[in-house]
């Protein structure tokens, strides 16, 4: 969840006040259609380490909103009245009529992240918590509620200076420091919050993380979302649940696919050495004895042309061809349509002591089934919590599961593909498929981007690869699994 919010994002003053009257000006109208149309209510969850500037945002929503039918909720500690009824409650309570928005700090997320984070909750209580907010939310959506949750993500070192600058005897700053997301605490709220997010992030309410170290890039990002889910919800049947658009908006900034840094090259000398160095590491780690107890998954996605039939030769040629098998993800057959689409993929999990290589995966529902339309949004939008599922589930069992998009430019596709029609032996790589799917580079841009944030989790990241260079992508792919091996065994 927080690999694009990680990607540095900075507005000039000058860029803020170009674009904030026409931003100003959409939310606004979006939200005199909602009003007047009194389809459906908004409730806006603000969420985010200490020194993230969630108040400031909140301020400025106000400046931009028509304040008139927008109100903020803030929940502290339960009062007695409170704790003498369920712990929702006081949420219940606060649900904004149709027509009208409300802004909630300290949701009924604060309690359950807090409790965990200071080990008041065990990792059966949390999930027990995680599962009551799931049914609420959706319950919400199916009653005419657009539920959007956003959470203000900080980098550590400038989180610090933001409260060292707080702490100098403030009344303000002492009233908008927590007792968990504070500096002391922040890796463990950060790590904690993204298991939650993995958990709750649904079709109807999903989480959109915001980086928050420039406060105008921040506010500019929140304020266009709101406005995106507004006008989507608007532009929706009657009748129909409120769901928020899965790639609701780029949230001015790049995703961490756009930032990967093309520029890596391995010269050729230094190549073979490396090569033959990082071959003979893996050899050597599939042989241990662990290894024999310890079933691997290997997942290879990334553009067209990007070199993943390369670098699975490379990788699997030191290695014992009893013991690994690749498989080539094409276009499903009659046999596995007539299915639930995981079933030909868990068919192929390994058991242990064996490897399973992944030429395209089940990454396909949420890419090209996503851009060519071969399912419905609510199936690609719901795929990201059932591929993690799907996930953990290996984990549990024991399974490493190690994942790689290896990414090239437009450019460089463009050359391999003319490169492969002009030589008769790779011919067969290339097909007036590629050549169409080349014509959506941006949709699938978008969807890779929206993929690592949403399904690169702490057990089972995504490793980003720059491919425009073969020879680095190769030895980039042995080392990290090498890497990866190493700590499992």
């Amino acid at each position: 969840m927080f690999k694009s919010a990680s990607v540095s994002v900075s507005l000039s003053k000058a860029d803020f006040k170009k674009r904030e009257p026409a931003l100003r000006s959409a939310l606004l109208d979006a939200q005199q259609e909602m009003i007047a149309s009194r389809a459906f209510s908004t409730l806006i969850v603000i969420a985010g380490v200490d020194g993230a500037g969630k108040n400031d945002a909140v301020a400025r929503l106000h400046e931009w909103m028509d304040v008139r039918h927008v109100v903020c909720n803030a929940y502290g500690p339960p009062t007695r009245v409170e704790r003498h009824r369920p712990e929702m409650w006081r949420y219940w309570r606060d649900l904004p009529p149709r027509g009208k928005t409300a802004i909630v700090v300290s949701s009924w997320y604060n309690d359950p992240l807090r409790d965990r984070v200071l080990g008041r909750d065990d990792q059966c209580t949390f999930e027990q918590r995680l599962a009551r907010i799931n049914r609420f939310e959706a319950l919400l959506a199916h009653e005419k509620v657009l539920v959007l949750k956003f959470w203000f993500a900080l980098d550590a070192k400038v989180q610090k200076q933001r409260l060292d600058a707080l702490r100098g005897g403030k009344a303000r700053a002492r009233r908008i420091l927590t007792e968990w997301a504070d500096i002391e605490h922040s890796p463990d709220a950060q790590a904690v919050f993204q298991e939650a997010a993995l958990t709750t992030s649904t079709v109807s309410a999903p989480w959109m993380v915001i980086p928050s170290e420039d406060a105008e890039a921040r506010d500019l990002a929140l304020g266009r979302s709101v406005e995106l889910a507004m006008t989507h919800r608007l532009a929706a049947e009657p009748g129909e649940p409120v769901a928020v658009p899965a790639a609701l908006a780029r949230l001015e900034r790049p995703s961490s696919v756009e930032a990967i840094d093309l520029g890596k090259r391995l010269a050729k000398d230094r190549y073979e050495e490396e090569l033959e160095h990082w071959q003979r590491k893996l050899a050597h780690l599939v042989d241990r004895k662990a290894a024999r107890k310890l079933p691997l998954v290997v997942v290879f996605e990334g553009n067209d042309a990007a070199g993943k039939g390369g670098a699975i030769r490379r990788l699997t040629r030191p290695m014992d061809p009893r013991r690994y098998r690749v498989h080539r993800i094409g276009a499903p057959s009659d046999e596995e349509l007539a299915r639930p689409y995981l079933w030909r993929f868990w068919r192929n999990v390994p058991r242990k002591g064996q490897t399973a290589i992944f030429d395209r995966s089940w990454y396909g529902r949420v890419l090209v089934e996503r851009v060519e339309g071969f399912c419905s949004e609510a199936d690609w939008a719901r795929a990201y919590n059932e591929i993690n599922a799907f996930e953990a589930d290996l984990q549990e069992a024991g399974t490493l599961v190690v994942k790689f998009w290896l990414a090239i430019s437009k450019e460089e596709q463009l050359a391999r593909f003319e490169a492969r029609q002009e030589t008769p032996y790779k011919r067969f790589k290339i097909t007036d498929e590629d050549w169409r799917n080349r014509l959506k580079w941006d949709a699938y841009a978008t969807a890779a981007g929206d993929m690592i944030d949403r399904t690169s989790t702490a057990g089972a990241p995504w490793h980003l690869v720059s491919a425009e260079d073969k020879r680095h992508a190769r030895v980039t792919v042995l080392k990290t699994l090498c890497k990866r091996l190493k700590a499992a065994l």
